[in-house]
């Protein structure tokens, strides 16, 4: 097949055209950053350099292909994020729709379903009806969890206060996934014969705030690590005080609250709390440690 894979090579598109590419499978990596074309070509595939706000170099580089993964970044510049990332999804939609494109596997998230309480999640609740609309074209929508390696965030809060948390208690259950079972996931729908739209969660774990903290903490040698449950204000400050721009410290905190309401986690829920993901907590914890240790 001749596959479209968006993302660059980030966490889950390189594993995801690695696994393609070894399959035998024709495939072009959209990436904006110049400087990757080599990397991209080593691996095997075509490297298409453009950005994915130009609809007129979408519709050229999805013609002729047969699929595309398609994700929008998680953070669509500093400013109007959320509109950045609909406008991004809209973009998406209309080249699929001019090219013809057959299959499309989205990248969207738990807390899909609801366009309130979900921070940055919130523009993939659009982006999900864009492709609802298209006609002839089979779509997945791979929903993820929470990923595991957003925890390496809080590697500064762990080292400078002793502390791991967040807006939301530590017994909030939350599904967590890691960006290689994406891949898997995400290249077993690119390549199955499928019709018409589907929804499919991928959830490698599910663990609580006192998990976090207990799992982390042995891997890096404290033990005693507690996890914190920040009040709304304060999860914001501390974001902002680590750096973090206005806005995306905004979606983050919301985020935190749709955890802590269960907007997050509803739909997951909903559809039955299926974790069909391979790697667990303390299998990433590995990797924790590894970046809290570097």
């Amino acid at each position: 097949m001749k596959i479209i894979i968006t993302g660059s090579l980030g966490n889950v598109a390189k594993p995801l055209a690695e696994q393609l590419i070894a399959e035998g499978h024709d495939i072009t990596v959209i990436s904006s950053n110049e400087s990757k074309k080599n990397e991209i070509e080593s691996l095997g595939a075509k490297a298409a350099i453009g950005s994915i706000t130009d609809q007129n170099f979408l519709i050229e580089t999805f013609k002729g292909n047969d699929a595309a993964f398609l994700m929008t970044p998680p953070n669509m510049g500093f400013e109007n994020i959320v509109e950045n990332t609909i406008n991004a999804g809209k973009n998406y939609a209309e080249a699929v729709k001019q090219t013809g494109l057959k299959k499309v596997v989205m990248l969207s998230s738990i807390g899909v379903e609801s366009p309130v309480e979900n921070g940055p999640i919130k523009g993939l609740h659009f982006i999900e009806k864009f492709y609802h609309e298209l006609e002839n074209t089979s779509v997945t929508f791979l929903r993820a969890g929470y990923f595991y390696i957003n925890f390496f965030n809080d590697i500064p809060l762990v080292k400078n206060a002793g502390i791991i948390g967040s807006n939301f208690p530590e017994n909030a259950e939350i599904p967590l996934v890691h960006p290689k079972d994406i891949a898997k996931a995400a290249a077993g729908e690119l390549t199955k014969i499928s019709e018409g739209k589907t929804v499919k969660y991928i959830v490698s774990d599910v663990r609580s705030g006192s998990d976090f903290a207990k799992v982390f903490g042995n891997a890096i040698g404290k033990t005693e690590l507690p996890w914190v449950e920040f009040k709304d204000e304060d999860s914001l400050n501390g974001m902002l005080q680590a750096g973090l721009p206005q806005e995306i410290a905004e979606l983050y905190t919301e985020m935190g609250l749709g955890i802590r309401t269960g907007v997050v986690q509803k739909d997951f829920i909903e559809h039955g709390s299926v974790v069909n993901g391979e790697i667990k907590l303390e299998e990433f914890a590995k990797e924790f440690a590894e970046k809290f240790n570097a």
